[in-house]
């Protein structure tokens, strides 16, 4: 055991150069400290599910393909449309069916495919889905 009789009674050293920390900032001293920053970020990207594509068979792409060609013919009248479609996840493989709805605009020659009013753009071939107000199916 060290014997601090000699040093106890000197008065507590303040700085002449510097000024006193807060007490957050001392706080902050011994915060946990992550070595590995973003680490747990990736182990979640890489835990987040993805899906593959469905291939739609005949039918459905018949279906499509029919409701496709009444909403270029109503065109002018904006029908309501639901369409579930396949979008690929930016980050990796795979990706999801997410589902928009809106009022068709038009079909869009150049990149092939359905815009919406409000501006949604969705690739045709990505579509497994699709369903318009005023047709019958």
């Amino acid at each position: 055991m060290t014997n601090y009789d000699d040093i106890i009674g000197l008065p507590h050293h303040v700085s002449e150069t510097r000024e006193p920390m807060t007490m957050e900032e001392r706080a902050g001293q011994f915060a946990p400290f992550a070595a590995l920053t973003g680490y747990e970020d990736e182990v979640a990207e890489a835990g987040r599910p993805t899906g593959g594509r469905l291939e739609p068979d005949e039918d459905r792409m018949s279906k499509i393909h029919g409701c496709l060609q009444f909403l270029t013919e109503s065109a002018p009248a904006r029908p309501y449309t639901v369409i579930t479609y396949f979008q690929e996840d930016q980050l990796k493989e795979g990706g999801a069916y997410v589902i928009a709805e809106g009022e068709f605009k038009y079909i869009e020659e150049q990149s092939h495919s359905v815009i919406l009013v409000d501006g949604t753009k969705i690739p045709i071939e990505d579509i497994y889905d699709i369903a318009a107000q005023g047709l019958i199916s």
